[in-house]
């Protein structure tokens, strides 16, 4: 492999230590008692009021956003306060989201592909309780490259499909990142991340479906420096909750972002979908 090594990168054992660190948030995210792996179903409103098996109250949504029916006995915590009967939820913003308390439980509302969601999350949900871990490449350096984020005059709206059939999901592109890796020149689009001027990449390469998730893997980056610099770290390659979870609502890579090399690094193919 020839791809150049960031100066920023740390001696091995240092990198390696901060490593385990980063793996191992990932992995507390994963097992926390309503995160994805607690997730039981995945329900899509309409205007006609549904009522599921593992949430309580009648759901349903319309132009002025989402609403459960709670019946008699029922009761859902919002923000602290307890809710019962008639609760409007309002628009909620595309890739936003309200958790509502139910007993040990909590209740997801959110808004995915233009679609209003419910997706109850218990503790208990086996696939929680049973993960032990997700398998990954030992890190090392030498997939830490130094690249170049160049921003586009313009942000791009960039439409993505989703690992749901028929689901779009639309991110507005601020730039595109330039490096080289086996000797190749390559560029990804690069997506708004978490935090202000973060980035955050959806890739897949040649390891995807052998021994990396199939549909997708991301990183999330920091700000570029002054010059527009960055390390890309593929050590950081992480799975989205599609690879857990078949409840989830996970975006695809855009097609360039698609990579034709092979990259031995970051997290591989979950236990829970091997």
């Amino acid at each position: 492999m020839t791809a150049s090594v960031s100066e920023a990168v740390p001696g091995v054992d240092e990198f390696a230590a901060e490593w385990n660190v980063w793996h191992g948030r990932q992995e507390a995210r994963l097992a926390d008692p309503h995160g994805f792996l607690a997730i039981t179903s995945l329900n899509w409103l309409t205007d006609e009021p549904q009522r599921f098996p593992d949430a309580p109250g009648e759901w349903s949504t319309g132009p002025d956003g989402v609403v459960v029916d709670l019946a008699e006995g029922e009761e859902l915590v919002i923000d602290g306060t307890p809710v019962r009967g008639r609760h409007s939820f309002g628009v909620i913003p595309e890739r936003g989201g309200v958790n509502a308390v139910w007993g040990d439980a909590v209740i997801e509302v959110a808004r995915r592909g233009g679609n209003d969601i419910v997706r109850p999350r218990h503790p208990g949900n086996p696939l929680r309780t049973a993960f032990h871990g997700t398998p990954a490449y030992a890190p090392d350096p030498r997939w830490a490259l130094t690249a170049r984020y160049v921003p586009f005059a313009e942000p791009r709206p960039t439409a993505v499909g989703s690992v749901v059939d028929g689901l779009e999901h639309v991110y507005n592109a601020p730039g595109q990142l330039e490096f080289t890796l086996d000797g190749r020149d390559l560029t990804l689009t690069a997506f708004p991340g978490h935090g202000p001027g973060t980035l955050m990449v959806l890739f897949t390469d040649a390891t995807s479906g052998v021994t990396t998730y199939a549909a997708n893997r991301s990183l999330q980056l920091p700000p570029p420096a002054a010059d527009g610099t960055l390390v890309l770290d593929f050590n950081r390659a992480a799975n989205l909750p599609c690879a857990y979870t078949d409840l989830a609502t996970c975006p695809l890579p855009p097609a360039e972002n698609r990579l034709p090399v092979a990259v031995e690094a970051g997290e591989k193919i979950p236990y829970e979908h091997g």
